[in-house]
């Protein structure tokens, strides 16, 4: 317990005096993160509500491939996305490997599929009044969409929030393709691993204060998100005069 405590001070103190390898981790760790998840949920996002909204041949595989990339090891993704992008890589000669571009670019593909899922199972509890509604009105194809994904916006708010829940707490891709190169590629989760096996385990509580931190300002974010109407939100009924 003397030691718990002893890191719990050190951590106080290197947050008061804004230690530049603290907040220099943190920072990278959120502007990687947010970066990879912003382009995530533009690609997953619109997947999961069209996957999730139609009925087609090949639906069911591409669901046993989302369902399945969700549970994707960090390790695993960053193992393939680093011989891409090795020396000998297919995309060796572009020179992102080692960069915060490969670490977002690792963390893109970890989340994407989890927020398409997580999307395809959001917008199958949504209201199938709403869709119908909005066709009985004459909407097109794009604003039936955009009804049902109104109508699920609070799940759908909440798949993006997991996708950056994952992306900001993972180690393996951020080790593989970071390499953990102080001042650069350094996130919070490399740095507690390494901080901890060097026995400065005040910085690596300073910095886990800080991932909590984070995770609960995520979440008060999505509370206040979903406690908000949609301007655009279609109609379940014609008014009547």
């Amino acid at each position: 317990m003397g030691y718990l405590a002893e890191g719990i001070r050190e951590a106080a103190r290197l947050l008061a005096t804004l230690d530049p390898d603290v907040y220099g981790a943190a920072g990278l760790s959120l502007a990687v993160s947010s970066v990879a998840t912003v382009l995530a949920a533009a690609v997953g996002v619109p997947l999961g509500l069209i996957v999730g909204t139609s009925r087609f041949r090949g639906r069911t595989p591409i669901l046993v491939v989302l369902n399945t990339a969700m549970a994707l090891p960090t390790v695993v993704v960053g193992l393939v996305l680093y011989a891409l992008l090795s020396r000998r890589g297919l995309l060796g000669p572009l020179g992102l490997l080692y960069t915060p571009t490969a670490m977002a670019l690792g963390q893109f593909v970890l989340a994407t599929p989890l927020i398409a899922a997580l999307t395809v199972a959001a917008v199958g509890e949504a209201d199938p009044a709403v869709a119908k509604t909005a066709r009985s009105l004459g909407a097109g194809r794009l604003r039936v969409l955009a009804s049902v994904l109104s109508e699920a916006r609070a799940a759908v708010a909440a798949a993006v929030v997991a996708g950056f829940g994952r992306v900001i707490a993972e180690v393996g891709i951020s080790l593989m393709l970071g390499g953990n190169i102080r001042g650069y590629t350094r996130n919070m989760t490399a740095a507690i691993a390494l901080e901890t096996s060097k026995g400065r385990f005040g910085l690596a509580v300073a910095l886990g204060l800080i991932l909590l931190l984070v995770a609960l300002g995520v979440n008060l974010a999505l509370h206040a998100l979903q406690q908000r109407r949609s301007p655009w939100r279609m109609p379940t009924k014609p008014a009547t005069s």
